[in-house]
């Protein structure tokens, strides 16, 4: 039923607004795309935010551990929260930050409605979307940071990934962005996958970004509506690097690797028949019901 309610909405906001304005920035050259990682690390790790418990999902795929699942109120609606975990991989030497995607209809609707209001300053330069950026510092200062420094304080030397799905990869880009920006770690040793991620900030932030976060990987899925919005026009600009699979998202599947934020051969060059059911599913998995499913 919300599934249903979510295209009325989102395709009703498609409709009322023009669409995308794409700025080209100059390309940087950026690391090759792992299938392996986004597939079978990253986007189980972003699944797991929707859990109650993600440590089954460690668990199962990873034998990680948990450190804390931070949960908070982040928006106007009384109930619907934002939250995000971190965790450890000994096996593959990384500390873990995930934040998860939109929790109900209702509150995709909100950040549509939010995504065109005001943007902030973002400490390292340009703006970034009020809600998202707020939604980030309330899980951060919730309890999320601390856990984070007494991992990096724990096994030093291990990388850092972040990842996220929709709500939750906006929240994962600006995290990398701020750890980076504040020297928590060296932006050689962060990994950053998100799915479906909508635009984020402005182009003078997409362009620090590019700049300063290597390691930063767009996984977008045919006609995904989400990174379409907030449109180009209303001052958002992706970042880089899109990979995009303009099909399914099989193994074996197609899928390219776009060199500029904004790109017509990615998802940009999609304008019609943009759905939700794409945002819901990324390597033939329903995001949300299979992190339930541990």
């Amino acid at each position: 039923m919300w599934i249903s309610l979510g295209v009325s909405a989102l395709v009703s906001v498609a409709l009322a607004m023009p669409f995308d304005v794409k700025e080209q920035i100059q390309p940087i050259t950026r690391v090759v795309y792992d299938d392996d990682l986004a597939r079978n690390s990253m986007l189980p790790l972003a699944a797991a935010t929707f859990s109650k418990n993600p440590q089954h999902c460690l668990t199962n795929i990873f034998k990680g551990t948990l450190k804390r699942q931070i949960e908070v109120k982040c928006d106007g609606f009384n109930g619907d929260t934002c939250s995000g975990f971190t965790a450890v991989l000994l096996t593959q030497k990384a500390i873990v930050i995930s934040f998860r995607g939109t929790d109900a209809v209702l509150q995709l609707i909100e950040e549509l409605e939010e995504a065109f209001k005001a943007q902030v300053p973002f400490p390292a330069g340009g703006n970034v979307n009020l809600y998202f950026y707020n939604a980030f510092l309330d899980v951060w200062n919730g309890g999320m940071k601390d856990d984070f420094l007494t991992l990096k304080n724990q096994y030093p030397g291990y990388a850092l990934w972040v990842t996220g799905h929709s709500l939750g990869a906006a929240m994962a880009s600006l995290c990398a962005s701020y750890i980076i920006n504040v020297g928590y770690f060296e932006k050689n040793d962060v990994k950053l996958v998100t799915f479906g991620q909508p635009r984020t900030g402005d182009a003078t932030w997409a362009k620090w970004h590019d700049e300063n976060v290597p390691y930063s990987v767009r996984v977008t899925h045919s006609h995904d509506i989400v990174p379409h919005l907030p449109f180009g026009n209303m001052g958002y600009n992706h970042h880089m690097t899109e990979v995009f699979f303009p099909t399914d998202m099989k193994v074996s599947s197609t899928f390219v690797v776009c060199a500029a934020d904004e790109s017509d051969s990615c998802s940009a060059g999609i304008t019609t028949g943009l759905t939700v059911n794409d945002h819901l599913h990324y390597y033939e998995h329903h995001v949300s019901g299979w992190g339930q499913a541990g």
